[in-house]
């Protein structure tokens, strides 16, 4: 026979057209799920999601320096992290000469991230430009500084959403409730501790737990 009957024909077609249509849907789910995870550049904050990445770590997450770059959490493996939201005229602000010197004293195993944020007294005004003027100009501060952010828990950027959910991170549902609140981030970007302003960044606690290897630190909260 030179034609196939109808009703394979048509059998035939469908079948070619939906496996065309299957095909072309498959890229377009994935293009979709991608831009909701990476967001936008110029989303001020991005969760950055493969289903590689431990869910339970900080290197699932990009944030924006005080220069407007995008940095990888990614990039501080290996070394524990202190991560502090930060301000400009607080009661706390002299901490920043202990984080400078806690990061340079203790730089092959810890590194400072500072995350200025204005939401507990206004005590954080200025623009980014001004911030990092500040804190170079007045504490010689050398570690990372990161956009200005929201860390209070209704606006809070992913990041700290994350670190302040226990349900995320797997440790602990502490958030900060002042300035110069800290958590500690292990090796492998998982969430240790956290410590309240006035924990101050040398105290014996705090540096016990970055000289201590992560597999001794009992995850746990430090109270005043």
């Amino acid at each position: 026979m030179k034609f196939l009957p109808a009703f394979l024909f048509c059998a035939a077609t469908a079948l070619a057209v939906g496996c065309t249509k299957n095909e072309d849907a498959a890229p377009a789910t994935v293009a979709s799920a991608t831009a909701q995870s990476t967001g936008t550049p110029a989303a001020d904050e991005a969760e950055r999601l493969t289903l590689n990445q431990d869910l339970r770590s900080v290197y699932r997450y990009t944030v924006t320096d005080i220069n407007g770059q995008r940095v990888s959490l990614e990039r501080y493996r290996g070394r524990k992290i202190l991560i502090v939201n930060t301000a400009s005229q607080c009661g706390y602000t002299p901490q920043y000469t202990d984080l400078q010197t806690l990061s340079v004293q203790y730089a092959n195993r810890v590194v400072v991230l500072g995350f200025p944020s204005n939401d507990f007294g206004g005590q954080e005004p200025g623009s980014d430009g001004q911030i990092a003027n500040f804190c170079s100009g007045v504490y010689n501060v050398t570690f990372p500084l990161f956009h200005r952010v929201s860390v209070a828990w209704s606006t809070a950027i992913p990041l700290y959403r994350f670190l302040g959910d226990q349900n995320r991170n797997g440790v602990l549902s502490d958030r900060p409730t002042w300035n110069f609140c800290k958590y500690l981030i292990d090796e492998s970007g998982h969430v240790v501790r956290f410590y309240p302003s006035a924990v101050t960044p040398l105290s014996p606690t705090l540096l016990a737990d970055i000289l201590t290897p992560s597999t001794q630190v009992e995850a746990a909260q430090v109270r005043q």
